[in-house]
């Protein structure tokens, strides 16, 4: 008898369990059901981005920048191909997204004209849930302070409060209490050399769509710490310490409870603005989390601050190229640090060239090998292209912009080669001058991969010098030195800080200020932008 009823609860007991699943796989349905046709968030892009030192006489027009507009825009980002799992997570609106190289201070009707027509393109779309703000952080315009600020608060004043903007940067920009009042996710690069720029970009979007997904939203806490420091790139890069390990803190630290993300600006070094220092900043929903870990970065990044050198050694550049004739390792290469048209110089400063040419050993062409790369001249271009290769030419070159240092550089010599780009602006030239190879540029043009050499029929590996403009080797020139040394060049982009005449940055500064009091590095809570 007692058998049998239990036998009767057993029965009873595994109808609950099979109701109770059915019941379950009901609910659990109907709850994939309704995500399923949840719509998906509608997130909008945009952006421009350049460096611009105020200490170089050359300005940027609106054709420095290469602009994409619309579905255009997703070519410059791999991980929103139409094939990326990013893609299918929300309806996209990209409208105006522009960069250019880095350069002189971007002209006011150029900058009013780009933000303009990316407003009008934010109107035509609203509303929107999310915007992907992909910005560099270091664009100075003419009469305007802070212009990443201003287009972020112009953006809100057509989106409005509610949409969370996610903030993508490079870590030599600068960001302002304005910038980090309207941003809501902001994130910058880890790495100097910037091996991680797309990675970052796609953090920033991640962090932006992950928030919106679960309905998060806008994060509680933004903490933004002002640290006093102004240092150029070529003394923080991530290859070597201290840099190496302040950076290496940051991933760690968000996968802290209650961080969303962690950055640390190092801020760009040529501008005289206030807005130019390194900033931390770390966004979260735990307070003692955020608050915590923005004082630990700053603090180290302060502790650490004596300790800065040059990725490379340095000297002036009599001294590089007395080095580099007694090299047996070539290529040797000698960073033109001064005028590097990719940390914001004119680009065409010829004082470099000139002292060069000045040197005995490169008088005859069986003299020690050397490429420079490179100086714009449109006029001795010009002149290449009649002549022709194989054939002499003469003409100038450099100082046309910035010429302060030396008057453009006269150029004798035979033409090697002839690369006619596409547009035809992008025309370049070799013109051979005793044991020199020059060469020369119908615009101001960097110099960065080894098929930038080869296919003006130059073998960069086995020239005894290599002189480039640019501060520290991007990794392809890294990669392929025999040496390296970085010359202490004038330019726009003077690697002697102490040497400019700096008027609006907030002092005191290290390393302008030798006995500066310890900092205030405490937390300080930016307001949310929806409540501005």
């Amino acid at each position: 008898m007692l058998l049998g009823k239990f036998c009767n609860l057993l029965i009873i007991m595994k109808r609950i369990v099979f109701f109770g699943l059915v019941a379950a796989g009901f609910f659990l349905s109907v709850s994939l059901s309704a995500q399923s046709s949840k719509p998906l968030p509608r997130v909008a892009i945009c952006g421009l981005a350049i460096e611009s030192s105020t200490f170089s006489p050359a300005q940027s027009t609106e054709e420095a920048f290469r602009v994409r507009r619309g579905q255009d825009v997703f070519s410059y980002y791999p991980f929103l191909a139409a094939d990326q799992p990013d893609r299918a997570r929300a309806q996209w609106f990209p409208t105006l997204r522009g960069h250019a190289i880095p350069g002189g201070i971007v002209v006011r009707e150029a900058y009013e004209k780009l933000v303009n027509e990316t407003l009008e393109l934010l109107r035509k779309n609203l509303p929107y849930d999310g915007i992907f703000f992909d910005i560099h952080g270091a664009m100075s315009v003419v009469g305007l302070d802070d212009p990443e600020g201003d287009f972020i608060v112009r953006i809100r004043e057509v989106v409005g409060p509610k949409p969370v903007i996610s903030t993508s940067m490079d870590l030599h920009g600068n960001v302002s209490v304005r910038l980090a009042q309207n941003t809501d996710l902001i994130t910058c690069y880890r790495l100097a050399p910037h091996d991680d720029a797309l990675e970052s970009k796609q953090r920033a979007l991640e962090n932006l769509l992950q928030r919106l997904e679960t309905g998060k939203g806008k994060p509680a806490y933004k903490v933004w710490i002002p640290v006093p420091i102004l240092l150029p790139g070529e003394k923080t890069s991530t290859r070597i310490e201290p840099a190496k390990s302040l950076y290496a803190r940051v991933d760690p630290i968000t996968k802290r409870d209650g961080i969303i993300d962690a950055a640390i600006w190092i801020g760009y070094a040529w501008a005289d603005e206030p807005r130019n220092h390194a900033v931390v900043m770390v966004t979260g929903d735990d307070k003692q989390a955020v608050a915590g870990a923005a004082t630990e970065l700053a603090t180290q990044f302060w502790n650490v601050r004596n300790e800065f050198e040059f990725v490379a050694p340095v000297a002036q550049l009599h001294e590089c190229i007395d080095l580099a004739l007694k090299s047996k390792t070539p290529p040797f290469i000698i960073s033109d640090m001064g005028d590097n048209p990719t940390a914001g110089g004119a680009g065409d400063v010829s004082w470099t060239m000139t002292e060069i040419l000045k040197r005995p050993e490169f008088l005859n062409e069986n003299g020690p090998s050397l490429i420079y790369a490179s100086l714009p001249g449109p006029d001795l271009v010009e002149k290449a292209l009649a002549a022709g290769i194989g054939n002499e030419v003469e003409g100038w070159a450099g100082g046309i912009i910035d010429y302060r240092y030396a008057l453009p550089v006269k150029i004798k010599g035979i033409v090697k080669a002839i690369h006619q780009g596409d547009p035809a602006a992008e025309t370049e030239v070799v013109v051979q001058t005793g044991s020199v190879k020059a060469i020369i540029t119908k615009k101001r043009k960097p110099y960065h991969y080894e098929n930038d050499f080869l296919r003006l029929g130059l073998n960069p590996r086995q020239t005894n010098i290599l002189v480039v403009k640019i501060g520290y080797l991007v990794p392809e020139l890294y990669e392929m030195r025999g040496d390296w040394i970085m010359a202490l060049t004038p330019g726009g982009v003077d690697q002697d800080l102490e040497r400019l005449d700096y008027k609006r940055i907030i002092r005191p500064m290290f390393p302008f200020d030798k006995e500066m009091p310890e900092p205030d590095l405490s937390p300080r809570f930016i307001q949310s932008s929806d409540k501005l």
